[in-house]
């Protein structure tokens, strides 16, 4: 079975959606700050399970207080539904 690759348009609706999310190629990504790095673990952790859950894993990138995401469907050579599922999810956390 094979996932649907969304369109341009489809892409920049689902964007302004978001909060702080940017494409950068086929990929979405979002930078966070936190007060700490065992605040950023403890983010990371929260959406490890989320991604778990969902069977879709964001790549990860931490420095200390600073976690960015990146959200891609290499299956589908670039942006799916299940990636702006994933990201609002994440932003749930964030607000959470």
């Amino acid at each position: 079975m094979s996932i649907e690759r969304l369109d341009e348009s489809t892409i920049a609706s689902r964007l302004r959606e978001l909060d702080n999310w940017k494409l950068v190629g086929d990929a979405i990504e979002r930078s966070l700050s936190f007060d700490s790095f065992l605040d950023a673990i403890s983010f990371i952790n929260r959406i490890a399970d989320l991604a778990e859950e969902a069977d879709h894993h964001p790549e990860i990138f931490n420095v200390y207080d600073t976690v960015k995401l990146t959200l891609t469907t290499h299956d589908a050579g670039g942006l799916t539904d299940k990636d702006f599922q994933l990201a609002t999810q994440i932003d749930g956390e964030v607000h959470g």
